[in-house]
């Protein structure tokens, strides 16, 4: 992995964090859930929900750090790919959670559909690529937008497949027999941006977190 690269995440100099959109995540979910997070990286956010809402946790990481650091704090995951048939049951789960990855994995379609099939319900987050600074920047500069790239070039980013609100919700209806139930945001800190994400979410909301649930 080459410096300031995202495309092949190296989770040995970050073994833990707490990031913005954990609490939004831990607050859809119901204590003693069964989980299985997609995507897990460094089992952070599988760490609290463990001691946090008590619940039973299973992991899926692709980056081989990420597994490895998962597995040195004694956490269930395996190493593979979530955008493609999992090795799981119909409804083995009582959530399927993707943390800010569905807009990093070669076939986002699949990986809802297979949320779907694995999970009574699903909690999917991933940043708002129409958040309004991007398409102030676009606008201005006529380049890929840089904001919502998180320091990285459109040339180095894991971010394949950057959606919107909109995208998101065009994409459960094609994959149907899933309902929207509640959202989420992560406040950007500013009183005015906030409110305004209130009235028009799909400009002003930053890193979306989205809850779905099987009609």
């Amino acid at each position: 992995m080459t410096r300031n690269d995202n495309r092949n995440y190296n989770y040995e100099d970050y073994p833990s964090e707490r990031r913005g959109e954990y609490e939004a995540v831990l607050d859809l979910l119901s204590p003693g859930s069964k989980v299985v997070d997609l995507a897990c990286g460094n089992g952070a956010l599988m760490e609290l929900m463990i001691n946090e809402k008590q619940c039973t946790c299973i992991g899926m990481e692709l980056s081989p750090s990420g597994v490895a650091t998962c597995l040195q704090k004694g956490l269930q995951v395996t190493e593979g790919r979530i955008d493609e048939k999992l090795p799981y049951a119909d409804n083995a789960f009582d959530v399927a959670v993707c943390n800010v990855t569905i807009q990093m994995v070669l076939y986002p379609e699949t990986l809802l559909a297979e949320m779907k099939r694995i999970s009574r319900r699903q909690i999917i987050s991933f940043p708002n690529f129409a958040y309004f600074r991007n398409r102030l920047d676009m606008l201005l500069y006529g380049r890929m937008p840089k904001p919502m790239l998180f320091g990285y070039q459109w040339y180095n980013t894991g971010h394949i497949h950057q959606l919107s609100l909109r995208d998101f919700n065009e994409l459960l209806q094609q994959t149907g027999g899933l309902q929207l139930t509640r959202s989420r945001y992560v406040p950007v800190g500013f009183k005015i941006i906030d409110g305004l994400g209130n009235i028009f979410p799909g400009w002003f909301r930053k890193i979306v977190i989205q809850e779905t649930e099987k009609i």
